[in-house]
């Protein structure tokens, strides 16, 4: 089911009540950028997280990273990436054989952030911003995950998903009237980085993986502004 802006600002007002002052509540409390802002005056926050598997309801998130996308610039002055340690709250069987993806091991997160501290941190850096992901899905379905643990809401998120740009970007055909899926590997991250002759990083990494996504989307929105689009809407209907 859709909703309206009316009805989605209802939904965050009725998540904010059930939340204790901090990050979240203060982001629930705000607006997001309107539908119609212009693409180089739009207000970002790239992230990334890294997980023990890609379940949401069994798995859980590790490490957050994110940085600020001001219209057209970075803002590395922003950045921030925490360790998320286990709620106590919850079963936890470790890292597990994750670790041998992203690297982060059992001790490391022994010496991470509480999961509240996590939440705060990461949403009050999202105050009127927008969640910029590459495959969105992840992020969205994790964080909100993370949140209803915690705080038993799930806050809404409006999203940017540079896969989904992407997939406009390379999709051929389409000035021709028809359209064909691209590769996958045009539609990866790092796939995606090498269209624009962007620089191979260390995979993996949450603040690493958020920058690289960062960069992604600055390219692409300058390709893509050429073909029209010129606002948050026309980015989300890519």
């Amino acid at each position: 089911m859709a909703f309206g802006r009316r009805d989605g600002e209802r939904g965050r007002r009725r998540a904010a009540a059930k939340v204790p002052d901090g990050g979240l509540r203060r982001y629930l409390e705000s607006p997001v950028p309107d539908r119609s802002t212009p693409v180089d005056e739009l207000s970002l926050l790239a992230v990334d997280v890294e997980t023990t598997g890609l379940d949401p309801r069994r798995d859980r998130v590790l490490a957050v990273g994110f940085v600020p996308v001001d219209g057209t610039r970075i803002a590395l002055g922003g950045a921030g990436t925490v360790l998320v340690r286990a709620d106590a709250r919850s079963d936890d069987d470790g890292v597990g054989q994750s670790a041998t993806v992203h690297g982060i091991t059992d001790d490391r997160i022994a010496e991470g952030s509480d999961v509240c501290e996590v939440v705060d941190l990461l949403f009050d850096a999202m105050v009127g911003r927008v969640l910029l992901a590459h495959y969105s899905p992840i992020e969205i379905d994790f964080l909100g995950e993370m949140c209803r643990r915690v705080y038993g809401v799930r806050p809404p998120l409006v999203a940017v998903d540079t896969l989904e740009l992407q997939r406009w970007v390379v999709r051929p055909g389409v000035d021709m009237g028809f359209t064909a899926d691209p590769h996958p590997d045009d539609l990866r991250l790092w796939g995606a980085r090498e269209r624009y002759g962007l620089p191979r990083y260390r995979a993996h990494d949450a603040l690493v993986d958020a920058v690289a996504c960062a960069e992604l989307y600055l390219a692409q929105i300058a390709e893509l502004g050429e073909r029209g689009a010129r606002t948050l809407r026309d980015l989300r209907t890519a």
